[in-house]
């Protein structure tokens, strides 16, 4: 039976990019603009408060692992209630040595240290995909995830051969993990996580990702879902944030977009092979959620893989 997750994972391609030591003493307070790419960080000690754009402000302490699949503005501080220093994430993010990253007072010691970084999703497709996890992951006192940042800085100071292939595994198992770890949290946002961890709508989205090229219909859902069409629907509604077709329709021209990108087929061939039997509905359908038409999707070159670069965390 598909994984869903796995399956969304895999596609988003993520990889190491970055991770360093991030301080705070005294009273301070840093406001971030949007940076687009997947964020996180580790509190090793201390606390901070954590405010993203659109998320209730979080009290981090010693344990704590925060992900931001697309790292919105966010506001990072000791808790005083003083104005930010604003921070460029761009003309922010190139690190020229490995110094831990210091807010406040700049002598004694730190009140507050974290060990955070960022990473790339190497699909071009990405928005499509991040679209289908929550903006926000808060997970507290799981050992495993510090563990594997740990290992990610390692890693990233490693200049062994396979470093590379070594901190995309990682970055793999950091993914699914926190993003597991947070489906179980009884403060899970809506969202793919929240959906899976409800056995109903669970089977429901595994038969969609599983079947992607199936004629799927609400009644057809519910009944795999072993639930009445009204209470299906409310049910996946509630855990996953939208409603079942929307979300089949996001994943359907996930898939369709990299079967354009990969080559090879027509579009009346894709848009079988993601539920469609005219490649006109299918365009039309395609370039409302895509924002392009079918056609300049499959001539695009598949994005290349940016140098990496060393660059701060959230």
């Amino acid at each position: 039976m598909a994984d869903p997750l796995s399956e969304v994972i895999q596609r988003l391609q993520p990889r190491a990019v970055f991770s360093r030591t991030i301080e705070g003493a005294g009273d301070w307070a840093v406001r971030y603009g949007a940076f687009g790419q997947p964020a996180f960080t580790v509190i090793l000690a201390g606390q901070a408060r954590l405010a993203v754009d659109g998320h209730a402000p979080l009290d981090l302490q010693a344990g704590d692992f925060v992900l931001l699949p697309a790292t919105p503005g966010f506001t990072l501080s000791g808790g005083a209630p003083i104005p930010p220093v604003r921070l460029d994430p761009q003309a922010g993010a190139v690190v020229v040595d490995d110094k831990p990253l210091r807010h406040g007072r700049l002598g004694g010691d730190a009140d507050f240290v974290s060990l955070g970084g960022w990473f790339e999703f190497a699909t071009p497709d990405a928005g499509l995909l991040v679209s289908l996890l929550p903006g926000q992951v808060h997970v507290r006192g799981v050992d495993r995830l510090t563990r594997l940042v740990h290992l990610l800085r390692e890693e990233a100071n490693d200049a062994r051969p396979g470093r590379e292939l070594m901190q995309a595994r990682l970055v793999d198992a950091l993914l699914i993990e926190a993003l597991r770890s947070h489906a179980d949290a009884a403060h899970a946002t809506p969202g793919l996580l929240r959906g899976l961890a409800d056995p109903r709508i669970a089977v429901a989205l595994q038969r969609m990702h599983a079947q992607v090229g199936r004629a799927w219909t609400m009644a057809a859902l519910a009944k795999e879902a072993a639930l009445s069409r009204s209470v299906f629907f409310e049910r996946f509604t509630k855990a996953v944030g939208v409603p079942p077709i929307a979300y089949l329709l996001g994943w359907r021209m996930a898939v369709a977009k990299e079967l354009l990108r990969r080559g090879g087929l027509t579009i009346d061939e894709v848009a079988e092979r993601v539920g469609y039997r005219s490649a006109s509905t299918f365009s039309t359908a395609f370039r409302r959620q895509v924002g392009e038409a079918p056609g300049r999707a499959r001539a695009t070159p598949s994005a290349q893989a940016r140098p990496a670069a060393t660059r701060s965390g959230a």
